[in-house]
């Protein structure tokens, strides 16, 4: 079958994927492209074999040196593979000159993860974000891929007709056979308007919520964030053993003991190298970890790679400007940890973390205590005196501290509490008659 024709042809049928991973010399190896497999898994393949090379340098026709490119044909005919999948970013012309050595579909990291995205966006911000960000990756692409691209009916991966394409052929689904740049520029333009747009309208509710505290959970892809959300509250969110499941952000309150009220917000899974084009693209999603007061980093203790997603999170945290957040570091899914050296380390490295499990509900009373302190930021106790009818106060401060003391006095009442130094402002902010902060009485 010529190249084109693999590109274009419809199949209903999971690819068999050869994954490679070139590694320059000197760098740490990929774990055994565990995180590989994983993505391609989620994308439908059926990985058939795995290759990886110590490269020198890169070589510009292939990535990988022609005679490894070679071996790599060998294996494709030897394991009836029709797909190989690239744990690096290639430039077209390398990914071009090995289809045509190799005889297989090509496609990298990017391309892979992109794809995953298109078959999970379900929303209407999802999809425009996912196709803006396949755009700009095939611009620079369209000599190769757009063909491929075009031949895909409907308005994405996400629709049934792009779920029936091989992985690599789920894209934005422009119905133009023959598209030029121009009009690719102008889609891009389009929807980054449109994006825009969704971006000020969730700016505009974030800043509504203005006076409540809000926690967001963050996280490596297929953590166990959503469940968490479902467990704590009535969020009622997606849940799918399978990387990705979830690309929308779900916003619930969480009722904290003694009446305190959060926002707790999921938002998109992380993983290594996410592509730059998804993180520019998801920037309206990320908003969410970006304006939080608490960021919740929900680790996966059964996996053995914990200690790197840890790091990789905390790359995409920096890259978006929330490492100097409050963070607190969540091990989650301790029912089904086999290896308890990984969570001897993990809790000897982070020994403020607490330990749970969003399915069963174990460790979430302590989860909650923490959460609490961290809400209250330290506790003070005040005397506020206000109007006998002025119920937003009083309601206020039942929901939100400690009554102490109450004492009624012709139309006023005085009102002894202690609260946490993080609800002070609110508390100013409804603009009692008389504010006293006791000194010396800080807990």
């Amino acid at each position: 079958m010529k190249l084109d024709k693999m590109r274009e042809t419809l199949q209903v049928r999971k690819e068999r994927a050869i994954l490679v991973a070139a590694v320059p010399q000197g760098q740490k190896d990929y774990d055994d492209l565990n995180e590989l497999t994983a993505l391609a898994e989620s994308a439908g393949a059926i990985v058939v074999d795995r290759f990886q090379q110590k490269i020198h340098k890169i070589n510009p026709a292939f990535y990988i040196g022609k005679g490894k490119a070679e071996q790599l044909a060998g294996r494709v005919k030897r394991f009836n593979a029709d797909l190989i999948i690239f744990d690096n970013d290639l430039l077209p012309r390398q990914i071009k000159g090995l289809e045509e050595l190799i005889g297989a579909k090509v496609i990298d990291r990017s391309e892979l993860i992109l794809d995953i995205f298109a078959t999970g966006a379900k929303t209407t911000q999802a999809k425009l974000q996912v196709e803006l960000a396949q755009l700009e990756y095939t611009y620079p692409r369209l000599t190769r891929l757009w063909t491929h691209l075009d031949t895909v009916a409907g308005a994405g991966g996400a629709t049934a007709a792009g779920a029936v394409g091989g992985i690599g052929t789920r894209g934005p689904g422009e119905q133009q056979l023959e598209i030029d740049r121009r009009l690719v520029r102008k889609r891009i333009t389009d929807l980054k308007r449109d994006l825009e747009d969704i971006d000020e309208r969730r700016k505009r509710e974030i800043a509504s919520r203005k006076g409540l505290y809000q926690i967001c959970i963050v996280g490596y892809t297929n953590v166990g964030k959503s469940t968490l959300l479902n467990t704590v509250t009535d969020a009622d969110a997606y849940v799918e053993d399978r990387l990705f499941a979830t690309l929308d952000t779900r916003t619930r309150k969480w009722q904290l003991e003694g009446g305190a009220e959060v926002l707790l917000s999921d938002t998109v899974g992380f993983i290594r190298h996410l592509p730059h084009q998804l993180i520019e693209a998801f920037k309206a999603t990320l908003e969410e970890a970006i304006t939080a007061d608490l960021l919740l980093h929900v680790v996966d203790v059964s996996s053995h790679d914990a200690a790197s997603q840890i790091e990789s999170v905390n790359n995409v945290l920096t890259e978006i400007g929330c490492n100097e957040k409050q963070i607190l570091l969540v091990l989650n899914k301790i029912d089904m940890a086999s290896g308890i050296n990984t969570m001897e380390t993990l809790q000897t490295l982070y020994p403020d973390a607490i330990a749970v499990s969003a399915r069963t509900g174990y460790g979430l009373n302590r989860l909650h205590e923490a959460v609490l302190e961290k809400y209250k930021g330290g506790e003070i106790i005040v005397k506020v005196t206000v109007s006998q009818a002025n119920g937003k106060i009083q309601s206020f401060l039942r929901a939100s501290s400690t009554i102490l003391d109450e004492k009624y006095a012709d139309s006023t009442v005085t009102i002894k509490a202690r609260i946490g130094k993080n609800q002070l402002i609110n508390l100013k902010r409804l603009r009692p008659d008389k504010l006293e902060m006791l000194k010396g009485q800080i807990i």
